[in-house]
């Protein structure tokens, strides 16, 4: 079974968007290649988007294959600038 180390991010930039997101996270480690539609599973890199603008909402998530690039990536990128926002990285929870 694959493991779930997912981080989230917020205070995305609205113009952030999931290639922008997976290049700045990607230094830090492998990316789980996949698609949030397959309810995390292999959720990879997401931004959320409001589901009748198509606006993004200011937050995503990006999953790698470690627990150890997922820990370097959340200590690197928290606080940083990203697209002229500060963002937010955490580790994700479920519900």
């Amino acid at each position: 079974m694959l493991m779930k180390y997912i981080i989230q991010d917020a205070g995305l930039s609205y113009d952030t968007n999931e290639t922008i997101l997976k290049d700045a996270f990607g230094q830090y480690g492998e990316i789980i290649e996949g698609n949030m539609a397959i309810v995390l599973s292999r959720l990879a890199v997401k931004v959320i988007c409001d589901h009748v603008s198509g606006k993004s909402k200011g937050y995503g998530f990006v999953q790698f294959t470690s627990e150890d690039d997922t820990h370097i990536a959340l200590k690197e990128m928290d606080g940083q600038s990203l697209d002229g926002r500060n963002i937010r990285v955490t580790y994700a929870h479920k519900g």
